[in-house]
C-alpha cells in the first residue's frame, strides 16, 4: 500500500536530492539544457526552498521505501487573471521512482498536493512539463489538468 506523508527537513533532504537529479537525468534524454553536474540537485534543491514557507513537500512510501515526492506552494497570479483566481497552488516538482510508475503513486501524489489546495482554500492549481514529456501530459491530463499556457522558445 501506497502512504503519502509530509517531508521531514532536514531528515528526508537526501531522498529528495536523489529524486531531484532522477528527475535531470529523466528531463536529460530528450532536453539538451539540463545540468548534471554535482552541484545541480543542492542548487534546485536551494532555489526550491525559497517558496517552502509557503508550501508543503510530500513523499509517497510502501513498506519505509521512497517512491517518489511532490512539491506545492501558494503564488499569487499576474493582474490579468480575474481576482477570484489569482491565489494559486504552484506544483514544482513531481517525481516517481522508475520502478514505481504505473503503479499510483504519481495520482496519490497530486491528490495529497491539491487537497493541501482546497484546505487553504485555493481553487486553482497549476503544474508545467517539458513538451517533449508526453508521459508527463497524459498523466496530468488524467487527473484533469487541461493545457492553459505555451511557452515556446528559439535558441539564438
Amino acid at each position: 500500500m501506497i502512504t503519502v506523508r509530509s517531508a521531514k527537513l532536514p531528515e528526508d533532504k537526501p531522498v529528495l536530492l536523489d529524486f531531484i537529479v532522477g528527475l535531470q537525468r529523466f528531463e536529460a534524454e530528450f532536453e539538451s539544457d539540463r545540468r548534471l553536474d554535482a552541484t545541480y540537485a543542492e542548487d534546485q534543491f536551494a532555489d526550491l526552498m525559497k517558496n517552502y514557507d509557503k508550501g508543503a513537500i510530500f513523499l509517497a512510501e510502501h513498506e519505509g521505501r521512497a517512491l517518489g515526492w511532490i512539491m506545492v506552494y501558494e503564488a499569487e497570479g499576474r493582474p490579468y487573471v480575474i481576482e477570484s483566481e489569482r491565489r494559486q497552488a504552484v506544483i514544482c516538482e513531481l517525481f516517481v521512482a522508475p520502478e514505481a510508475r504505473g503503479k499510483g503513486v504519481g495520482q496519490a501524489l497530486l491528490a495529497n498536493a491539491e487537497d493541501w489546495a482546497r484546505v487553504l482554500g485555493i481553487t486553482v492549481i497549476h503544474i508545467g512539463h517539458l513538451s517533449e514529456n508526453a508521459r508527463a501530459a497524459l498523466i496530468y491530463e488524467k487527473a484533469g489538468y487541461a493545457p492553459y499556457v505555451l511557452l515556446r522558445r528559439k535558441r539564438l
